[in-house]
C-alpha cells in the first residue's frame, strides 16, 4: 500500500473522534426513600448478606427444590431463548462496531479478448490482455459528526439490555419453579387429608347407617352424613386433577422430565426457605435486572439521539485503492505499472420536506418513553416488595392464628365425637365438628403455601435468584458483561 492511501486512513481514523450524543443523565428515582411502615409491616431486619446476593441453594433448604432448580436452568427453553438473544444482539453490536473503521479488500482481476479488425482501435483482428492487482477501501465513511459512533453506542447499550434481559428470565425462572413446586407440594399435602378426611366420613357414614337402621339416627341424620361423604369426594376428585396438573407445569418448566433419583419433599410446615433483608428502595437501582435492562435501553435511546443530530452535517465517505495493472502477467509487478485511485464523496443535505428533523423529534420521544418506562420499572419494583413486606408482617399472624384454630376444631371435634357416642349430641354437631376441622386444615395449608409463595416472591423482587452460591459460601460471582472482541 502506497504512502498516500496509509496517509488517507490515518485522516479518517483521526477524525472520527466527534459525538453529538446528549450527556446521559440518570432520572431521578420515582419511588419514597423508605418502605411502607405500619401494622402489617414487620420491623426490617438486619442481614449480612443482601437478598440478591444470597443464593438460591442457601435460600431454599428443601434439596428436591434444589435439584429441580438446577435442571431448569439447563433445560428451560425460554432461558434457551434468552440467552441466544443475547448472542444475537452481541453480533449485532459487532457489526455495527465494524463500521467505525474501513474495510480493505484485496482484489486481482485478469482478462484475455479477441478484438475484431472492425472494432479495433488499429484495424487489425487481435488478442488483448489486461492483468491487475489493487488493495484499498470502498465507501468507507468518515465519522465526521459521529453517527456511526452514535449507531455503535446504540447497539453497544442494546447489547447490555439483553444481557439483564437474560438475568431477568433466569431469576423468574428460580421463582416460577420454586412457586410450582411448593404448589404441588402442597396439593399433594391436600390431598393426602381429604383421602383422610374421607376415610372418616365414611366411617361416620357407615356408623350412622347402622344407628339408622335400629332407630337411633333420622333419615335426615343418615342424609346429613352422605352429604359430608360425597363432598369430600368432590374435594378428592379436585385435588387428584391439581397434583396431575401441578407436575405437568412443573415439567414444562424444568424442561425435561423430573428426576429419578428426586428426593422426598419436605413438609411444608417445615423451614424451607431462609429469611431475607429489605434493604432500601434505592438498592433496587443496582440489584434488579429489568430495572438495569431499562436504564440501557434508555442509553440506547439517548445514543440515538446522537446519530439523529449528525444527520443534518454532511457526510463524506471514500474509496481509494492502490496497486499495479500491466497487459503481461509477467510485467504486473514491473516498474513503472503502479496504479491508484482516490474517490472521496460528500453528501450534504439541502432539502427533505422535515424528514430529518422528523427523525430528530422522534429520538427525542423515543427517549422520552425509555425514562417513562425505566421510571415504572422502579415503581412496580417498589410495589412488590412493598407487597411482600406487608405478606411477611401479617402472614406470620394469620398462620398462627390458623394453627390455633385447628387445634380448636381438634378439641371440638374429640369433644363432640365423645359426646356423639354416648349420646349427649345430636349427629348433627358432630358431623359439624369434622367439617369444621377439616375446612380448618385445608385453610392451614393454603395459607401456608401463600405465606411460602410470598417469600419466593419477594426474593425474586429483591433481584434474587442469579446467584447459584451466595458470597459468603465461595461462589464465584458472575462474570460482568464486557464488550466482544473485535473480530474479523
Amino acid at each position: 500500500m502506497n504512502k498516500s492511501l496509509l496517509g488517507l486512513l490515518a485522516t479518517a481514523v483521526l477524525l472520527g473522534g466527534c459525538s453529538l450524543i446528549p450527556e446521559y443523565q440518570q432520572p431521578d428515582a420515582p419511588v419514597a426513600a423508605q418502605y411502607p411502615q405500619g401494622p402489617a409491616y414487620s420491623p426490617s431486619e438486619a442481614a449480612g448478606v443482601a437478598a440478591s446476593e444470597q443464593g438460591w441453594r442457601q435460600f431454599f433448604h428443601d434439596p428436591a427444590l434444589q435439584q429441580l432448580i438446577q435442571s431448569a436452568l439447563l433445560n428451560n427453553r425460554d432461558l434457551r431463548v434468552a440467552a441466544l438473544n443475547l448472542d444475537a444482539y452481541r453480533a449485532q453490536y459487532r457489526i455495527q462496531r465494524a463500521e467505525l473503521l474501513p474495510a480493505i479488500s484485496a482484489n486481482g482481476t485478469g482478462s484475455r479478448q479477441r478484438m475484431p479488425a472492425e472494432l479495433s482501435q488499429t484495424g487489425q483482428t487481435g488478442i488483448y490482455s489486461q492483468y491487475s492487482a489493487t488493495l484499498g477501501i470502498s465507501a468507507y465513511e468518515l465519522d465526521l459528526f459521529g453517527r456511526v459512533r452514535s449507531l455503535s453506542e446504540e447497539a453497544l447499550q442494546t447489547y447490555l439490555s439483553s444481557e439483564q434481559a437474560r438475568r431477568s428470565t433466569q431469576i423468574s425462572l428460580v421463582a416460577s419453579v420454586a412457586t410450582a413446586y411448593l404448589t404441588w407440594q402442597a396439593d399433594q399435602e391436600l390431598l393426602v387429608l381429604t383421602q383422610d378426611s374421607l376415610k372418616a366420613f365414611e366411617d361416620s357414614y357407615r356408623l350412622t347407617a347402622r344407628s339408622n337402621e335400629v332407630g337411633v339416627a333420622s333419615a335426615l341424620d343418615l342424609s346429613q352424613s352422605r352429604t359430608a361423604v360425597e363432598g369430600a369426594r368432590v374435594k378428592l376428585a379436585q385435588y387428584q386433577r391439581l397434583v396431575a396438573q401441578d407436575r405437568n407445569s412443573l415439567i414444562l418448566l424444568v424442561g425435561a422430565g423430573l428426576p429419578g433419583d428426586l428426593p422426598a419433599g419436605q413438609a411444608l410446615s417445615g423451614e424451607l426457605l431462609s429469611g431475607l433483608p429489605a434493604g432500601l428502595p434505592s438498592d433496587l437501582l443496582q440489584r434488579r435486572p429489568d430495572i438495569l435492562e431499562a436504564e440501557r435501553l434508555l442509553e440506547a435511546a439517548n445514543a440515538n439521539i446522537g446519530a439523529a443530530r449528525a444527520a443534518f452535517f454532511p457526510s463524506i465517505s471514500l474509496t481509494a485503492n492502490a496497486g499495479t495493472a500491466s497487459s503481461q502477467l509477467s510485467g504486473l509487478f514491473d516498474g513503472g505499472s503502479g496504479t491508484w485511485l482516490l474517490q472521496p464523496q460528500i453528501n450534504l443535505p439541502i432539502f427533505n420536506a422535515g424528514s430529518l428533523r422528523a427523525s430528530l423529534d422522534y429520538s427525542k420521544i423515543q427517549k422520552d418513553l425509555r425514562v417513562a418506562r425505566y421510571e415504572k420499572s422502579i415503581q412496580t419494583a417498589f410495589q412488590e416488595v412493598a407487597d411482600g413486606l406487608a405478606a411477611r408482617g401479617t402472614y406470620t399472624r394469620q398462620l398462627s392464628a390458623q394453627r390455633d384454630l385447628v387445634a380448636a376444631n381438634q378439641d371440638y371435634y374429640r369433644l363432640a365425637e365423645r359426646r356423639y357416642r354416648i349420646g349427649i349430641d345430636s349427629h348433627l354437631t358432630f358431623l359439624d365438628a369434622q367439617r369444621s376441622l377439616f375446612s380448618a386444615q385445608q385453610a392451614l395449608i393454603s395459607d401456608r403455601l401463600a405465606q411460602l409463595a410470598s417469600e419466593v416472591n419477594l426474593y425474586k423482587a429483591l433481584g434474587g435468584g442469579w446467584l447459584e452460591n451466595s458470597s459468603a459460601h465461595a461462589a464465584p460471582a458472575p462474570t460482568p458483561v464486557q464488550e466482544p472482541a473485535a473480530q474479523g
